[in-house]
């Protein structure tokens, strides 16, 4: 198989220009069922299943996991910048050296899948109290030198959601787990 089919399994994210509210629903919708379902689809995974890697030289499923979280609890931190201040600055986070530290190499997945639950709820809570107006705010990202709405930022994690899911879910397909 193709390293980039395996690298980005549903495509790079592709933010619309009109961000219609069916597709802001479309997007929290699936921040809202994502924990669930990750949550089903790896928590009956072996030791040894966690430690296989989602594609040569890729993370493994382990750190996957908490990559998820390491990511996504980022995101809610900054929609709360966004939402209390004008256009913060952001603080990026090298993913890669997360992802070697020894509690997203080692640490029981449940630590993750329980505060993914809690994080998305919360944040879900969050994005739906807000108005459009609010949607429309600001943070400015340093490494890529660009300002991001926070209702692209939903698009964009609502991807997230699902591409890593399908590094998963492609896994064990292809071991024949599932």
């Amino acid at each position: 198989m193709e390293i980039e089919k395996l690298k980005y399994p549903i495509g790079k994210f592709d933010c619309p220009s009109n961000i219609t509210i069916e597709i802001q629903q479309a997007w929290i919708s699936i921040l809202e069922h994502f924990p669930n379902r990750l949550n089903n689809l790896v928590s009956t995974l072996s030791e040894n299943q966690l430690k296989t890697p989602y594609r040569p030289e890729g993370w493994t499923v382990r750190q996957t996991i908490h990559h998820v979280y390491d990511s996504h609890h980022n995101a809610y931190t900054r929609f709360k910048w966004a939402l209390t201040e004008a256009i913060p600055t952001i603080k990026a986070y090298d993913e890669k050296a997360w992802a070697e530290t020894t509690d997203a190499k080692n640490a029981p997945i449940e630590l993750s899948l329980t505060a993914i639950i809690a994080l998305h709820a919360k944040w879900v809570y969050l994005i739906k109290g807000l108005s459009q107006e609010q949607l429309l705010k600001e943070f400015h990202h340093p490494a890529r030198n660009r300002n991001y709405t926070l209702a692209e930022t939903v698009g964009s994690y609502a991807w997230h959601s699902n591409h890593h899911y399908a590094h998963i879910e492609n896994l064990l397909n292809r071991e024949g787990w599932k």
